[in-house]
């Protein structure tokens, strides 16, 4: 019998998150459970949406066609990719019945869809918006090796200038969330250039991204990642000539197997390979570090973001990300903070 619960999670963060286009101070999330033991996760966009009652609205409507089904096996997965809900709500479906097919045949979730074992995940992780001298003690103070800096902001300026000083021969990379003109991401690429940061993602929104080779002009170096305008593997066919790189999340994509499709196909045209994340806990992380070993480049720094993970089997050790040995089934929820995160 297919049983499928769902949690609404109010999840605190350390300090206030903040991006070009939105903040927050706790995230409210949706964990899926099938049969008391396999989690998903659908943590939806603080700017972009959907809202928690939409998203509510969509998984009861995905649940509804899973539980009519009398077995669960791989064939699931391409058909919950299929239904016509949202893609936060199919990655939160897809994640929890990997983990359920890794769980009942005894394989680990990365090998039941046929991807190499998550290995030497080197993370980054990330300073939001804020005042500049808020900004540059953060990055000043930071023990981590590689520091993705969030731009969009009025004062870049300013912190722009200050960078090269504060990050102290650590790997900078900056993203700002499509929050500058055509003509400041120009400029600031040029003084980023100089700096020798090489990975700068979405200088720009979707509309202006076939300017992105101009905007960059002489800087070969510099790599430009495509993150918002990417959900498919068509929008990834519509714009992959114009970015050096693409930063998939599993929610905007609908899950690992679409994932996949992009990232593999991003490979063989030669472009890098970003995994990045929403704000959720290590139950939404997992489908990225399953599918790790397709990637140049892993931003899933949130749930070390979070004042408590809710879950077990992911293991953030500094800037490197490691999986126990009984991540079999998936990261196993910690009932005991569940409980306390529990939003009705």
């Amino acid at each position: 019998m297919i049983r499928v619960e769902t949690i609404k999670v109010a999840l605190p963060l350390k300090k206030t998150f903040r991006v070009a286009k939105g903040e927050a101070r706790d995230k409210v999330n949706l964990i899926t459970i099938l049969n008391n033991r396999y989690g998903g996760e659908a943590a939806a966009s603080v700017y972009y949406g959907p809202t928690i009652t939409e998203l509510e609205a969509d998984l009861k409507k995905g649940i509804e066609r899973l539980t009519k089904r009398r077995s669960l096996d791989l064939q699931v997965l391409e058909e919950i990719g299929a239904y016509d809900i949202h893609p936060i709500a199919r990655s939160a479906l897809i994640g929890m019945v990997l983990n359920y097919l890794s769980g009942e045949s005894g394989r680990y979730p990365w090998e039941i869809v046929s991807l190499g074992a998550p290995v030497g995940i080197r993370n980054s992780i990330t300073v939001s918006i804020g005042e500049p001298v808020e900004v540059i003690e953060a990055i000043r103070s930071s023990d981590r090796p590689i520091i993705k800096v969030k731009m969009g902001g009025q004062y870049d300026a300013e912190i722009v200038h200050a960078l090269q000083d504060a990050a102290g021969g650590r790997e900078v990379r900056v993203d700002a969330n499509g929050g500058w003109t055509s003509a400041q991401a120009e400029e600031y690429i040029h003084h980023l250039a100089n700096l020798g940061i090489r990975v700068v993602e979405q200088p720009t929104g979707p509309e202006t991204i076939a300017d992105w080779p101009h905007m960059k002009g002489k800087h070969e170096d510099v790599e430009l990642i495509l993150d918002e305008g990417l959900n498919t593997l068509q929008d990834y066919e519509k714009h992959s000539s114009h970015c050096d790189g693409i930063n998939i999340k599993m929610e905007k994509s609908g899950g690992i197997i679409e994932a996949a499709k992009i990232a593999r196909r991003a490979r063989e045209d030669k472009k890098k390979v970003m995994l990045g994340c929403m704000v959720e806990s290590s139950v939404g992380i997992a489908q990225s570090v399953y599918m790790s070993s397709l990637a140049d480049y892993h931003d899933l720094d949130a749930p070390q973001l979070l004042e408590d993970d809710i879950a077990q089997g992911i293991i953030y050790d500094r800037d490197t990300i490691h999986v126990d040995r009984e991540i079999i089934g998936g990261p196993s929820l910690k009932r005991d903070v569940v409980e306390k995160y529990i939003r009705k």
